[in-house]
C-alpha cells in the first residue's frame, strides 16, 4: 500500500472524504473511515464562531480516534480569526488544519470566506502564513479552479498556497460559478500537480472505482478525495480501496445490506446527537440509501416524514420484505 506525506501525516493513497456541511458530520465520518476512507475532513467550523465560543461551533470540532488520521476545516476571511481558531482547536488535537477557500454557498462566500478567497489571493496567503505560525499540526487549504470560467487562477492559487507555507492543497475541478453543477476538469488537477511540489488531493465527479483510478492515472494527484458519490454509499471506499490493489471490481451491496448500513449510519447519529435532532436530518441520508432499491419511490415518501427510531426500523422492515418479493 502506498501513502502520502502531508506535514508528517502519513495518509493511505486510496481515496479520502471531502469536508461536506450539513452531511459529514462525526456519524458519516466514522462509518466511512470503518468502510476504508484514508482520511477524513470535518464540517465548516467558523473561525469567528469559535473564536466568540459559539456553542454550536464547539460541537463540529470533536475529533475521535476511529476518525483518525483526521483534519478540522476553518473558514473565515480575516488572518487573525483564522489563526486564533486554529490555536484554539489544537486542543481538539487534529491531525491537519484545513482552510476552505472553496465554498461556493452564499452565505460563506458572499462574506468573503470560502471561493471568495480566491479573488482576493493576497489575503489568502496571509491567512495560511499566519495559521501555519499558530498551529504545530500540517495545514492545507482547498479551494476550486477560479470564480469563474474567466477568472481561472488555481495555478497561480496553488503556488502561492505553497509559498505561504500551506502542506498540501485539494483542488475541486470546479469553478465557484459552477456550483455543484456541470463536469469537474480535472486536467486543472494535473496543472496544480505539475507547479507545486507539495502533496496534491484531486476532487470533483467521483461516483465509482474506475472514476478513481482514472483521477489518478491522468493527473499524477497524490491523493483522490470523494464527496457526493459517498451519499447512501459509505462502502465505496473500500470498493476503491479493493480495486486499485487488485484492478477487481466488487459488487454492490444488496438491499438487505444496504438497509443494514443505514440502520448503523442513522443509529450513531442518533446516539451522537439525540433522536429528535438526528431523526430529521437522517431524512435526507436515508433517502439516499433508498435510491435506486425496489419500491424507491414509495419509500422515499416514508424517508420525509421519519421522527424516530421505531419510524426507522418500520421503513428498513418494509424495504427488505420488498427487497425478498
Amino acid at each position: 500500500m502506498e501513502f502520502v506525506n502531508i506535514g508528517g501525516v502519513l495518509i493511505k493513497k486510496t481515496a479520502a472524504l471531502a469536508p461536506m456541511a450539513s452531511v459529514a458530520d462525526r456519524a458519516y465520518r466514522t462509518i466511512c473511515k470503518e468502510y476504508g476512507a484514508a482520511y477524513v475532513v470535518s464540517e465548516m467550523i467558523s473561525a469567528k464562531g469559535l473564536c466568540y465560543s459559539d456553542k454550536n461551533t464547539e460541537e463540529l470540532c470533536v475529533v475521535t480516534d476511529e476518525e483518525r488520521p483526521m483534519a478540522l476545516q476553518l473558514f473565515g476571511d480575516e488572518p487573525i480569526y483564522v489563526a486564533k481558531a486554529a490555536e484554539k482547536l489544537m486542543k481538539y488535537q487534529p491531525d491537519i488544519i484545513d482552510i476552505n477557500m472553496g465554498c461556493p454557498v452564499p452565505k460563506v462566500a458572499g462574506n468573503g470566506s470560502g471561493s471568495a478567497l480566491m479573488k482576493s489571493p493576497q489575503t489568502a496567503a496571509k491567512i495560511v502564513e499566519e495559521t501555519v505560525k499558530a498551529v504545530p499540526v500540517p495545514v492545507t487549504v482547498k479551494f476550486r479552479l477560479g470564480w469563474d470560467e474567466n477568472s481561472i487562477n488555481c495555478i497561480e492559487f496553488a503556488k502561492l498556497m505553497e509559498d505561504s507555507g500551506a502542506a498540501a492543497v485539494t483542488l475541486h475541478a470546479r469553478t465557484k460559478t459552477q456550483m455543484y453543477h456541470g463536469n469537474a476538469d480535472i486536467s486543472y488537477i494535473k496543472k496544480v500537480k505539475d507547479a507545486v511540489k507539495i502533496p496534491v488531493i484531486g476532487n470533483g465527479d467521483i461516483q465509482s472505482p474506475e472514476d478513481a483510478k482514472r483521477m489518478y492515472d491522468e493527473t499524477g494527484c497524490d491523493l483522490v478525495m470523494i464527496g457526493r458519490g459517498t451519499y447512501g454509499r459509505p462502502y465505496l471506499f473500500k470498493m476503491v480501496e479493493h480495486y486499485l490493489e487488485t484492478g477487481e471490481l466488487l459488487p454492490e451491496p444488496t438491499q438487505t445490506e444496504r438497509v443494514d448500513i443505514m440502520l448503523h449510519h442513522i443509529e450513531m447519529m442518533v446516539k451522537n446527537k439525540g433522536e429528535y435532532s438526528a431523526m430529521r436530518e437522517a431524512r435526507a441520508h436515508a433517502s439516499h440509501y433508498i435510491k435506486g432499491m425496489k419500491g424507491a419511490a414509495e419509500f422515499r415518501r416514508l424517508c420525509g416524514t421519519l421522527c424516530t427510531l421505531d419510524d426507522l426500523y418500520r421503513l428498513a422492515d418494509e424495504v427488505r420484505k420488498k427487497a425478498n418479493e
